[in-house]
């Protein structure tokens, strides 16, 4: 049976809670909200799928055909698509492929109040939940044994998701049910706290005391595609950008990522997925022309032959160009993220005494760091004038 004794050696993709045919794997929350297998002892044989199946290690299955990626630069024609989408709308174009077919396509979306979760979507509109980024690891639940039946049942299927969460589908699929299957993987900076998000979702509605009714986690259409600006818009029509994000103030110190990401198999371009998508940053060095306007641009992978065709299919909706890899290799594209030394005591501190107390200690929200950062100005403007 599986048992992890390290978090970092589990990166929650429920491949072993999906190919457990007795049900004895449920995924159970940490105190930060990150799913983790438990198994129940009655039920298991000791049949061994669940570590056969597991997937994040060196080992996961590489859908790379070529030597290397075809990189292309892309951006949809709709420009409505691409205002509405995260960076080029490229996912639009594609999956819009998939769905033309009466295919069906998975993605990231919200159940609940805003907590983030993998969706099944048989048409467009279902499938435009899907658009713009969510920093949060999302909760697959049981939707890989869906997976599974829409292929089993004869349709194509097209699935997005994180590295980790494509790597572990695709073993748990496996070879003789993959050919109608579609992988696209995202370049992935590493996921945040389910439960630090639903937490900050809470203190905002608390401090304007209305509920929320629509985020955005990097809100395009008002701040341009490089500026990473949250907008909230409550009950009332009230819309509100926080002039500065706790959130993401924690997201890029990488003190909210789970474990195993700081120790990510897949930051390479030896992708799991037929087609990656990214934000195209570093643009400038491939086109100085499509995104001049900074609305947002596509960076895709093509990784297979199957990939390749899902691309040409597409084609038409897009403006392309090609790249060369060497110009496209962002952070996340050659190693993983480092984990913040504190991000066990943010933990710890966060399990003991709730949210409110971590913002103050780890954000700039609290008065310390306040003093600590105007003491910090000030003697910057001092050396300055000497």
């Amino acid at each position: 049976m599986i048992q992890i004794t390290n978090k970092a050696d589990c990166c929650g993709c429920t491949a072993c809670m999906s190919i457990c045919t007795h049900r004895a794997i449920t995924m159970k929350p940490d105190a930060l909200g990150f799913l983790y297998p438990e198994i129940n002892t009655d039920k298991c044989t000791n049949c061994g799928l669940c570590e056969k199946v597991c997937s994040f290690n060196s080992n996961y299955n590489k859908h790379l055909d070529f030597n290397k990626p075809i990189a292309y630069g892309a951006r949809h024609k709709n420009m409505s698509e691409v205002e509405t989408s995260r960076s080029g709308a490229a996912f639009i174009a594609i999956s819009d492929c998939i769905l033309d077919q009466g295919g069906v396509v998975y993605g990231v979306g919200y159940e609940d109040h805003f907590r983030v979760v993998h969706k099944r979507a048989v048409n467009k509109e279902q499938r435009n939940e899907f658009k713009g980024s969510k920093y949060v690891q999302s909760d697959l639940g049981y939707i890989f044994l869906q997976v599974k039946n829409d292929l089993k049942d004869g349709k194509v299927v097209l699935f997005s998701g994180t590295p980790c969460q494509i790597s572990g589908l695709s073993s748990y699929i496996g070879k003789k049910l993959a050919q109608n299957l579609y992988l696209v993987d995202i370049v992935c900076h590493g996921v945040p706290s389910p439960y630090i998000w639903r937490d900050y979702i809470a203190y905002y509605e608390k401090k304007y005391n209305r509920k929320i009714i629509s985020v955005n986690f990097r809100d395009k259409k008002e701040y341009g595609w490089h500026d990473h600006k949250e907008t909230f818009t409550f009950d009332n029509g009230r819309k509100i950008t926080p002039p500065y994000s706790p959130f993401t103030d924690l997201f890029y110190k990488h003190i909210i990522l789970r474990q195993s990401c700081g120790k990510c198999y897949f930051c390479n371009t030896t992708r799991p997925g037929d087609i990656t998508i990214a934000d195209f940053w570093g643009w400038e060095k491939n086109n100085s022309k499509l995104n001049a306007d900074d609305k947002g641009l596509s960076l895709l992978l093509i990784n297979s032959r199957k990939g390749l065709t899902l691309f040409q299919s597409a084609n038409n909706k897009l403006y392309t160009f090609h790249a060369q890899i060497e110009n496209c290799l962002q952070p996340n594209l050659k190693y993983p993220s480092v984990l913040n030394s504190q991000s066990q005591d943010f933990e710890e501190l966060y399990k003991k005494y709730g949210f409110k107390y971590v913002l103050k200690k780890f954000t700039n929200i609290g008065i310390k760091n306040r003093i600590r950062i105007y003491i910090i100005k000030i003697k910057n403007r001092i050396s300055h004038c000497q």
